[in-house]
């Protein structure tokens, strides 16, 4: 505590002396350009006595500023605002002529008209130093943010809650994108993070949780945020009814899938109550929006996914301590990049370009207005925040999950966590802060620079196409760059790639080390062997490819040398599937009994020595499939809440843990008949749907308070009474049947439909009868919270 009091002293110290320097010199250039001010005796001084005097006047002008100017602004405060910005400039060139008299031995001169110019020069002078000296100092920072808060919310009228014993505590979730467990883990133990080390030491706990499939920001965050992320196989995928790609970051696929997921789980979101969404890809079904990308493809006044910005940067101090961190970080990236090169690292992408930019905006912008957001909504006594943090995954993919690069985001993240923690000290209601990661970090050389072909290249080779004779590369789909388009009102990935061209080519897309082929010729998901009859030389050539790790094929896993895992066969794919780590295969079957799934699946091949992947995009530290530390995020909670229980598979499963969480706040809810249910029907059996330009007059999907009222359960789940917080998202079924989002305690298999009394699952487009979605096993014991002690071998927690 004292040694930061020193420091906080030190640096203050150092802002004075340097004002007080940048103020002389201005003072020594006004006195050379302005024929009626003067620093010198008649008799003429030597350069270090007018030097001497420049700095006496200065001092004294700044002195008198600061002790006198408050003292008359108050006692002026009745006269007309008019006048008073008339008497501004009177009064500042008054103070500067009371400096220069007390020169000793009548060194300077100056006419009254000159003072008033020189003085009103001095004061901006000395303002600008001083905003751009405290743009690295937090403390003032959090001061002047905890101001324009506070006017905010009288502005708009807003009544600011009682701190008493028996308000309700808020829920405040802050996720650090791809910030993987081991990495969390390696950061606190190397003092990377110290405000995260001291909240594990005191009041948190952690542990790991794994990712479904698809482990990208997309699947997570919807699956978080919404309860659902059924039918997201990737983090852009062809859908064959429209001929369109679907892709996570682009605002109509994010409005998109935000609708289907509230229309499955009946419910808003997470965040309907009172609730506030700040940089994410979805809503959460939040009435305060910033930076979401959900809502950025709408046009007009309803769109305030852009407000945050215009909320930001209305403050100068703001936009001068963004922008000066701009630059350095612009100029941090270039320095980066070229000390890479010069020392051969390897892997290595390209990082010119935009990227520099794309960066800055992603560990800079995003970053201050996301926090700025987050204080207003506690200074404002909101009861649920969700915001992510996008800088370390940004840098991470071009730099690689683990080095100085991403040691120094990790850094500046955990400076950002700490002016959070001392806001809500001071916010009018406590907040239980939470931390979580969507995803975790693979490190590997990308496909192309491993093998020197792409995976579109590999699947043309297969089906006997041509194939260029330049390797083309394929563009990294981190989030940073959809955001900045969505900020700048631009499209996100249209034309060609939206909307691929008619004709018998694979459509081949990459998702990280997760590659998707569909054949549009192909009606329905194409069998293995509609596949085979097609392209007879395909799946051997992608299954025996040294940078391939397994095949999806119709419900069956494909590995080398013919092997081959038929998912409904128990024991089958967990055998083959055993080096991607544990729930790979249930992970599989999940995905396997979406509607959407691509007719070829392709992971990259994974080292579990090195946790190296290949991923089909220009990413050296990737996520989006199997293997490694990408399926392992973290989650982070105050253990005064109740432990998450048994093993995190998947992100509904986290969503339901936050639902309990926030019931745990407001109290236990009032359990309630529902209405009849409709029928359980299958998205898969459903009419194609209309084109995704329909989301953008789409209106917004219903929020849901603490009121309980019925909900849809998915098919094999029927709910007649439930627990809701907003709408029933973890309802048990009275047979005990867990709901949506809830590993099931005594490990049964939902109930088949049919076998229930309900209806009988309506064929899929090819014929064929969907497949179940899978339940997750429970673990044998409950799972602990807290990091091992340093030196011990970390804790397989999936297990």
């Amino acid at each position: 505590m004292g040694r930061g009091r020193w420091r906080t002293a030190g640096s203050a110290l150092v802002r004075v002396l340097l004002v007080w320097a940048v103020s002389t010199l201005t003072m020594l250039a006004l006195a050379g350009i302005l024929p009626d001010f003067r620093l010198q005796s008649d008799d003429g001084d030597s350069i270090t006595q007018i030097g001497l005097t420049a700095a006496w006047a200065a001092g004294a002008f700044g002195l008198l500023s600061a002790l006198v100017w408050p003292v008359l602004v108050r006692a002026l405060l009745l006269v007309p605002a008019l006048v008073l910005g008339l008497l501004v400039f009177f009064l500042n060139g008054s103070l500067l002529l009371i400096a220069l008299d007390l020169i000793p031995d009548g060194r300077s001169e100056v006419a009254p008209e000159t003072a008033v110019v020189v003085a009103a020069v001095m004061s901006a002078v000395a303002s600008a130093t001083s905003t751009a000296l405290a743009v690295r100092d937090d403390e003032a920072y959090r001061r002047r943010l905890y101001r324009l808060a506070d006017r905010r919310r009288r502005r708009q009228g807003r009544a600011v809650p009682s701190r008493a014993a028996e308000t309700p505590p808020g829920l405040l979730v802050l996720q650090l994108d791809g910030v993987g467990y081991e990495e969390l883990r390696r950061a606190c133990g190397s003092g990377l993070m110290p405000t995260v080390t001291g909240l594990l030491e005191g009041s948190h706990r952690a542990r790991s949780w794994r990712t479904d499939w698809s482990s990208q920001t997309g699947a997570s965050q919807l699956g978080i945020l919404h309860g659902s992320n059924f039918d997201v196989p990737a983090f852009r995928w062809y859908e064959k009814e429209t001929g369109e790609v679907m892709v996570c970051n682009r605002p109509t696929s994010a409005a998109e899938l935000q609708r289907r997921a509230v229309a499955r789980t009946g419910d808003g979101g997470l965040l309907t109550l009172d609730g506030a969404s700040r940089g994410n890809l979805f809503s959460g079904g939040a009435d305060q929006l910033a930076l979401v990308l959900s809502v950025s493809a709408r046009r007009g006044r309803a769109n305030r996914s852009r407000a945050g910005y215009f909320a930001y940067f209305s403050d100068p101090a703001n936009a001068v301590r963004t922008a000066v961190s701009f630059v350095a970080e612009v100029v941090r990236e270039v320095v980066q990049s070229l000390r890479a090169r010069i020392r051969g690292d390897r892997p290595r992408v390209s990082r010119g370009g935009l990227y520099p930019l794309i960066r800055a905006f992603a560990t800079v912008v995003e970053r201050d207005v996301v926090v700025a957001a987050v204080i207003g909504d506690m200074l404002a006594g909101r009861s649920a925040v969700y915001a992510d943090l996008v800088a370390y995954d940004e840098v991470a993919h071009h730099s690689g999950p683990h080095g100085r690069d991403t040691d120094q985001v990790l850094q500046r993240l955990d400076r950002s966590l700490a002016l959070i923690a001392r806001v809500a000290e001071h916010a009018p209601r406590r907040y239980r802060i939470v931390l979580l990661s969507d995803h975790g970090q693979s490190p590997g050389e990308t496909f192309l620079g491993r093998y020197g072909l792409t995976l579109g290249d590999l699947v043309r080779a297969g089906c006997g196409l041509p194939v260029p004779r330049r390797a083309g590369r394929t563009r990294s789909g981190a989030e940073a760059r959809a955001a900045v388009l969505a900020a700048l009102h631009r499209p996100v990935e249209e034309g060609e790639e939206a909307h691929p061209g008619p004709g018998s080519d694979p459509v081949v897309l990459a998702s990280g080390n997760l590659g998707l082929i569909s054949f549009p010729d192909l009606p329905g998901r194409a069998s293995r062997a509609r596949v085979e009859r097609a392209h007879p030389a395909l799946l051997t050539t992608l299954a025996n490819h040294p940078g391939v790790g397994f095949l999806l094929v119709d419900g069956v896993v494909l590995g080398r040398d013919g092997r081959a895992a038929r998912l409904d066969v128990p024991g089958e794919a967990e055998e083959l599937l055993a080096p991607f780590g544990p729930g790979a295969a249930q992970a599989v079957r999940r995905t396997d009994a979406f509607p959407h799934v691509a007719d070829v699946m392709v992971n990259s091949a994974y080292d579990p020595r090195t946790g190296a992947v290949h991923a089909f995009e220009e990413q050296i530290g990737s996520h989006g499939g199997l293997g490694g530390e990408q399926g392992h995020p973290f989650l982070m909670w105050p253990s005064e809440l109740s432990d998450p229980g048994a093993e995190l598979a998947g992100a509904e499963a986290v969503h339901a843990v936050l639902r309990r969480w926030l019931r745990e706040a407001d109290g236990p809810q009032v359990p309630v008949v529902a209405a009849p249910l409709a029928p359980p029907v299958d998205e898969s059996a459903q009419e194609p749907a209309a084109p995704l330009a329909a989301a953008r007059e789409a209106p917004d999907p219903p929020r849901t308070g603490h009121t309980p009222a019925a909900t849809a359960v998915s098919p094999g789940c029927p709910g007649t009474e439930a627990w809701r917080y907003g709408a029933v998202a973890d309802a048990e079924d009275p047979r005990g049947v867990p709901g949506p989002g809830l590993p099931d305690p005594a490990g049964r298999q939902p109930a088949d439909p049919a076998a229930a009394g309900g209806p009988s699952p309506v064929p899929g487009p090819d014929g064929r009868p969907p497949r179940a979605v899978p339940q997750d096993s429970p673990p044998e014991a409950p799972i602990g919270g807290i990091f091992p002690p340093d030196g011990l071998p970390a804790r397989d927690e999936t297990r």
